[in-house]
Order: structure tokens, then C-alpha cells, then sequence
């Protein structure tokens, strides 16, 4: 009966109050006000909604009480709405809301008072933003939130006590920013975590004194970070059952890193650079260990912790690499008489940590800049400075210039810091690296140049860096691919260009990045992709090309990309998609963006080559009326075909069909005929008079009819679905 109130309560305030751009679901008490033009929160959004969906609108910023219309909501998406700011009190008085969503947006700083007046809160979805500083005291208001998103932000380091109040967070993301320091009780707040996400950082050494605060987290990702070395004692985490350190640059494991983590279950170490493991004492709990892509020494070095691995029933997964006699061979294969040494081996020995760089030398921090010695971090952030300052410590390993008027690096700009991996130079009003501007930074890894005004690059400017890995030239000034740059790094891994106003990709421009991975070139004006642009890079993996000015599919220049798996294509004014599009990325491609583009017709045989391995496909807002067949795609883990005006004739009859088969939510509504305008493809009556509508269609609509000819066997009831997991997108 309440609800049968609040929905008739909805309706009488709706039917007047309602706003233009929007749809109100009276009985539902939903509104949505999808990828419009609305530049403000709509006052009149009626006050009685409990879901509210802004996604794609242009706000800014939130000010100060701007929900307090509309005091019952429990859902708010703001996921691509351009906010760079969150006014203290934006969410005043929402002390229902249990879900918010403001991923995807331009948000860089998280005041103290943000997100004040949030106390039934339990997701918090911050990804993809620009937050380089949070508040403490930030998140002091929300006692309820179990999860929190900061994936894919520019967070450099997180300070004591930062997460101060989430008493109840089971799970925290992290992933994906520039974290190289965390204070040591960064994490002391956080008593229920269960998970914690740091990989894809710059994290140098495992953080063993932050860690050591999480008693009861059973899950720590650490992959994807410069990590050379585990040292004893390591890490001290008494619940812990899953680690991940792969993809790191691991050379050496102490023998007992793990012994103050005693319920460690499985261990990953996947490629990094270990030749071999010593008897990992202390960790008794072990089932496995992954070891796969290390270049495993198979030696009578090896003997001990393969001896380790049959008495403490540990499965190990990897392969020799050498001697060449055992190139190939599974750990579990061999046999120890097998792992013989030469004459010119040494005999096994403890392992012993790399050798420690040398002293910092007698140089101090440079006037009105911070330096710590124990974290080797230097800051001299904000400062009004005019010119680069010198004389920072010789071990420095991050230096943050972030918000100084420089306008120009010098020649020889960081002298004497050969041991500095990751350089912030972020809004510094740059207009020019001049020739050997970071000579002698043989250890650079890290390069962060997003919001400055570079229009070129000079080739020598990366002269004397050439381990370079990241380079991030976001919100800069190009109108091309600062093409001959890349000779002098053949370690580029990832290389950020995003908007900028490129205009095309021409043959040469990306010369040199053999090991390119990823490449993102999102809200530039790129209209044509010349054949051979991206030939060089035949690693890439992931091509970010969305918000161009693209109008058809760059299908030639996808050739000779074995290795692509993710394509975004959204928001590419690309009215038609024809035969065998992505023919040339079939065999790899797994995640496909093709929304907001005004798509109008796909021809029926686009999607030829793709199959199994696509995993996600992004569909939405678009004005097509059918899709061509997908039901080989058995892969899909997330399918969006919101806000497409399908045609609900017998033509989408194995649509409906298919969409009926899988266990995602698709959102798939019919735009036209008339009748069945609004209604869920998947349960539409449409297809009811549609010849060949037959015993399947009856037996799903009606069950129970036939329910012991219908009931499945129980290893078929066991057994796996057409497609699995969870969609983004929601009915």
C-alpha cells in the first residue's frame, strides 16, 4: 500500500512536473535524462524519485545542495556529464542514496565537505576522472559505503589517515593511477576491507607497513608495478589468500616474504623477470604458484625450491626457459637429476636483495620544496615557480612540478638525477622540451605533461631517457602525432594524446613504437587514418580513437594488429557499418565501443570473423532499427543496447530469440510500430503472429504448460551459459 502511494503520488506530481529533455517512469518512480544538453540539475525533476539517470548532459559543477528537490533517491548516475567539480554539500540531503555514479567525468580535487550528507551510501563510483588530491576528511560521512571506485584517476600518493571513516568498505580500487607513495597508515581506517586493488601503479617496493594495517583483507592486486624486489618479511597481512604481482619487474624473492602472511593461498607471478624462487619458507598455506612468461633458470639452482614445491604440495605454474635442453618444459615435468649445473655455475646461495644504490650525496631540497628521504619524493607542487629547480637528492625517484609556470624545460633540466622513474610536469604552461631537456634520466619510466601548451615535440628532447615507458601529453596543443619522436624510446609502452586537435594519422607519424600497447587519441578531430599509420605498432592492444570525427570504420588501417582486444569507436559520426568492418582485429578483438555514434545501418554481415572472444559490446544510443545476427557471439559478458529505436516486426524475430538465451541485461526497447513503443524487446507480444513463432517461443512464456517436457537434466542445468557475468548496462 506505501508503494502503491508513492507511485500514485509520482504520478500526480510527474504528469506536471516532469522535465522537457527527460522521461519520468511514474510507477517505477524513475527519471532519465540521458545525453542531452542540460547544463543545470532540472529543478522540477518530480520529488517523490527514487532513480535518477544524467548521464551524457554537460554540468560542470555541482553546487551546493543541488539534490535537495529531491530528497528520496537511492540511485544517481552522473557517469559523462563534463563535472570538474563537486561543490562541499553538492549531495546535501540525499540520506537515501545508496548507489552514485560519477565515473567518466573531469573531476580533480574531492574537498573536505563533498560528499557530506551521504551517510546511507554503500557505491561510490569515481573512475575515469582526474583526481589528483582528496581532502582528509573526504569520505568522513559515509559510515555505510562498502565499495569505492578511484580507478584511472592521478593519484601520486595517498596520505596518513586518508580513508578515515569507510568503517564498513569491503572493497577499494585503486587501479590505474600514478601511486608511488603511501603513507604508512594510509589504510589504518579501513578495519572490514576484504580487497584491495593498487595494480597498474608506479609502486616501486612492496608497501609492507600500509599493507601491515589490513588484518582482515583477503585479496591484494599488486600487478602491473616496477616492483624489483620482495624483501624479508615483507609483507605482514594475517588474512591475506589471493596476491597478485604479476606483470611487474620482479628480479629476486626473499626466501621468508612471505612468512607473516600465513593464510596465503595462491601467489601470482606471472611475467616478470625471475630466473628462479628460493624455498619460500613461512608460507605453509600455499596451493599455488604462477610462474608462467619468467625466464625460468632450470639449473641445479633450481633444485631447492623445486624440492620446496613436491614436499609442501605446492602446484607451480611455468616453463623452463633455459638450458636449452629443458626450454619448454613444465616445472611439474622435471625430474631433479635434470637440473644440472655447469662447471662455471655457482652452487646455490641465499638470496640476496639487488644491491642497494649508492648515498644520496650531501645535496639538501631546494628552497620552499619538500623532500622525503624515505619515500625518495620530491614536491615542490604549486609553487609559482619560474624555473626548474635543481639540486634535489640524488635517490630521488618521483619529483611532483605539478602547477608551476615554467613555459619551457631547459637542456640538462634534472641534473644528477639518474635514479628519478616518474616526472610530473602537469599544468605547468609548457610550450617547448628543448633538445636534451631530460638527459641523463636513464631511469625514467613515468613522464606526465597533461595540460600544458606543447603543439611539437623536438626527437632530441628524449635523448638520454630511453626507458620511457609512459608517456601522457592529454589536453596539450597537437594538431599531429609528434611524428619521429619515438626512435629514441623503444620501450614506449602506453602513449596518452588525448584531446588534443589531431586531425589525421598519416604513414610515419608513429615510426618507432615497436612496443607500443596502448594508444589513446579520444576527443581530438581525427577525420581520415591513413593504411599504414598504426603499421609500426604491431603490439597495440588497446585503441582509444572515441569522440573523433571518424565516418566510417578505419578497417584498413586495423591490418597487421594481431594483438588489438580493445577498440573504442564512440561518439564517431559513423552512419554506416559494412561487410567484414573489423575483419582485420576478428581473431583478437574482445571489447568493442560503438555507441553515440548516430549509427543508422549495420550491414547484415559487419560483425563476420567475431565470435567467441568478444567478451563486451557497447551498442547504445543509437538510431539502427535491427542488428545483424550475434548468436555466435557465446563469449559476451556485457551487451548494451540501450536507447535503439528497434523496429519490433517479424524481421527482429531472432533478436527477441536470441535475447531471451542469454543471461545479461541488455535494455533493448522497440521504438516503432506504435503499439510497441516502450516495450522490452525481450518481452514484447509483437513477434506472437510472426510465421515460425512456434513451441520454443510457448514454452517460455508459458512454463508451467510444459514443464516435464521442458525440465533440463541436471548436468545441463550445471553447465555453463551461453554468456556470463554481469552487464553495465542496466533495463
Amino acid at each position: 500500500w506505501g508503494l502503491f502511494l508513492l507511485a500514485a503520488a509520482l504520478g500526480a506530481t510527474a504528469a506536471t512536473r516532469c522535465p522537457a529533455p527527460c522521461v519520468c517512469d511514474n510507477l517505477r518512480a524513475h527519471v532519465l535524462c540521458l545525453n542531452g544538453s542540460l547544463t543545470a540539475i532540472p529543478d522540477t525533476i518530480p520529488e517523490l524519485t527514487r532513480k535518477l539517470d544524467l548521464r551524457g548532459n554537460s554540468f560542470m559543477v555541482i553546487p551546493a545542495g543541488a539534490f535537495l528537490a529531491t530528497p528520496y533517491l537511492t540511485h544517481l548516475d552522473l557517469r559523462h556529464c563534463k563535472v570538474e567539480r563537486l561543490e562541499e554539500g553538492a549531495f546535501r540531503g540525499l540520506g537515501r542514496l545508496v548507489y552514485l555514479n560519477l565515473a567518466s567525468n573531469g573531476i580533480a580535487l574531492l574537498y573536505q565537505e563533498s560528499l557530506d550528507g551521504l551517510f546511507s551510501l554503500q557505491q561510490l563510483i569515481l573512475e575515469g576522472n582526474r583526481i589528483e588530491e582528496i581532502q582528509l576528511g573526504a569520505f568522513g560521512h559515509l559510515a555505510s559505503l562498502s565499495v569505492l571506485d578511484l580507478r584511472a584517476n592521478a593519484l601520486v600518493y595517498l596520505p596518513d589517515m586518508i580513508f578515515q571513516g569507510l568503517q564498513v568498505l569491503r572493497w577499494l580500487r585503486l587501479s590505474h593511477n600514478a601511486l608511488h607513495v603511501l603513507g604508512t597508515e594510509a589504510f589504518a581506517a579501513l578495519p572490514a576491507l576484504r580487497r584491495l586493488s593498487l595494480d597498474h601503479n608506479e609502486l616501486q617496493a612492496l608497501p609492507g607497513k600500509a599493507l601491515a594495517r589490513l588484518d582482515g583483507a583477503t585479496r591484494l592486486d599488486l600487478g602491473h608495478n616496477p616492483i624489483t624486489y620482495v624483501a624479508e618479511e615483507a609483507l605482514a597481512m594475517a588474512s591475506l589468500r589471493h596476491l597478485f604481482l604479476d606483470h611487474a619487474f620482479l628480479q629476486d624473492v626473499a626466501p621468508d616474504a612471505f612468512a607473516r602472511s600465513p593464510q596465503l593461498r595462491i601467489l601470482d607471478l606471472r611475467e616478470n623477470q625471475l630466473q628462479g624462487l628460493p624455498p619460500l619458507a613461512g608460507a605453509g598455506g600455499l596451493v599455488r604458484v604462477s610462474l608462467d612468461g619468467n625466464p625460468l633458470l632450470c639449473s641445479c639452482l633450481l633444485r631447492p625450491f623445486h624440492k620446496w614445491l613436491a614436499r609442501a604440495r605446492v602446484q607451480a605454474e611455468g616453463a623452463c626457459a633455459a638450458p636449452p635442453a629443458l626450454r619448454g618444459r613444465s616445472l611439474n615435468s622435471l625430474k631433479s637429476p635434470e637440473m644440472r649445473c655447469s662447471r662455471l655455475q655457482p652452487p646455490p646461495s641465499p638470496t640476496t636483495p639487488p644491491e642497494q644504490p649508492s648515498s644520496a650525496g650531501s645535496r639538501q631540497c631546494p628552497r620552499g620544496c619538500v623532500c622525503s628521504p624515505d619515500f625518495h619524493h620530491g614536491s615542490c607542487e604549486n609553487r609559482d615557480l619560474r624555473e626548474i629547480p635543481r639540486d634535489f637528492p640524488e635517490d630521488t625517484q618521483l619529483l611532483d612540478l605539478r602547477r608551476n609556470p615554467f613555459r619551457t624545460v631547459p637542456p640538462d633540466a634534472f641534473p644528477g638525477l639518474k635514479e628519478l622513474v616518474s616526472l610530473h610536469l602537469q599544468s605547468c604552461s609548457i610550450r617547448e622540451l628543448q633538445p636534451g631537456a631530460l638527459r641523463g634520466l636513464e631511469s625514467l619510466v613515468y613522464l606526465y605533461l597533461t595540460n600544458n601548451h606543447l603543439s611539437t615535440l623536438a626527437a632530441a628532447a628524449f635523448e638520454g631517457a630511453p626507458q620511457l615507458a609512459y608517456l601522457d601529453l592529454d589536453h596539450n596543443a597537437f594538431t599531429r602525432v609528434p611524428a619521429d619522436t619515438f626512435h629514441l624510446l623503444p620501450n614506449l609502452i602506453s602513449l596518452h594524446l588525448q584531446h588534443n586537435t589531431i586531425r589525421e594519422l598519416v604513414e610515419g607519424d608513429l615510426a618507432g613504437a615497436r612496443g607500443l600497447r596502448w594508444l589513446y587519441l579520444a576527443g581530438n578531430a581525427i577525420r581520415h587514418i591513413a593504411p599504414a599509420a598504426l603499421a609500426p605498432t604491431k603490439m597495440l592492444e588497446k585503441l582509444q580513437l572515441e569522440g573523433n570525427h571518424l565516418s566510417e570504420v578505419p578497417t584498413a588501417a586495423l591490418r597487421g594488429l594481431p594483438a588489438l582486444s580493445e577498440l573504442k569507436l564512440s561518439r564517431n559520426p559513423i552512419k554506416h557499418m559494412g561487410d567484414g568492418v573489423f575483419l582485420p582485429v576478428a581473431s583478437s578483438l574482445q571489447h568493442l565501443y560503438l555507441d553515440n555514434m548516430g549509427l543508422e545501418q549495420i550491414s547484415r554481415h559487419a560483425f563476420t570473423g567475431l565470435g567467441p572472444k568478444i567478451r563486451s559490446l557497447y551498442l547504445e544510443s543509437n538510431k539502427m532499427s535491427n542488428i545483424p545476427d550475434m548468436s555466435n557471439f557465446t563469449g559476451l559478458e556485457i551487451l548494451n543496447l540501450q536507447d535503439v529505436p528497434f523496429h519490433c516486426d517479424c524481421q527482429l524475430l531472432p533478436l527477441h530469440r536470441w535475447i531471451n538465451k542469454l543471461n545479461l541485461c541488455v535494455g533493448a526497447t522497440c521504438g516503432s510500430p506504435a503499439e510497441a513503443q516502450g516495450l522490452k524487446v525481450k518481452l514484447s507480444t509483437a513477434f506472437q503472429t510472426c510465421p515460425g513463432w512456434g513451441q520454443g517461443e510457448a514454452e517460455e512464456t508459458n512454463p508451467n504448460k510444459t514443464k516435464a517436457a521442458s525440465k533440463p537434466s541436471k548436468k545441463k542445468r550445471l553447465g555453463k551459459s551461453p554468456a556470463r557475468g554481469f552487464s553495465k548496462s542496466r533495463a
